[in-house]
């Protein structure tokens, strides 16, 4: 399939998607992760693991060459950025790096975050919390600990200038 057809298919989902959600009141499951898949292999200079690994997602070229990846994805409603959770990190698999996909209601890219394994045990490791030992961690704190790889407007005023 060319990469012409995958953008398509992936345009196609993120309009699926959104009415879907507008009109069921929740998310079409699964697809948010596939959607951010793609942007973060499209955005991020990613290799897709084919067949898929246990623990990652994806290979770094570039800047991130070598590097086990592992995608997450939120969609972030306008106005209801709180609360928010990041799937759950499993930091006894392989892997060294976690990119967190942040969509719009659209399902379009708006910010992608990057932190290391290291970092991500740590955080938890000083955590008391329950759900830190489960893995779970909320979209703020990623956002804290992480670093910006990626912002729509950045990208913006780099296209534009």
């Amino acid at each position: 399939m060319s990469v012409y057809a995958v953008d398509e298919l992936i345009n196609q989902a993120r309009v699926l998607a959104s009415d879907y959600r507008k009109t069921m009141g929740k998310p079409l499951a699964g697809i948010s992760s596939e959607i951010a898949e793609h942007d973060a292999v499209t955005l991020l200079d990613l290799e897709l693991c084919q067949p898929r690994v246990s623990g990652y997602d994806a290979l770094g070229k570039g800047s991130r060459e070598g590097k086990r990846v592992q995608i997450k994805a939120r969609v972030i409603p306008e106005g209801k950025s709180s609360g928010q959770r990041v799937g759950q990190l499993k930091l006894d698999q392989s892997w060294d790096l976690v990119v967190l996909v942040l969509l719009d209601e659209s399902y379009e890219p708006l910010e992608i975050y990057e932190c290391s394994h290291d970092v991500i045990a740590d955080a938890m490791q000083e955590s008391e919390s329950k759900r830190s030992k489960r893995g779970a961690m909320s979209v703020a704190k990623f956002k804290i600990i992480g670093e910006l790889a990626w912002s729509r407007d950045n990208a913006n005023a780099s296209a534009s200038a």
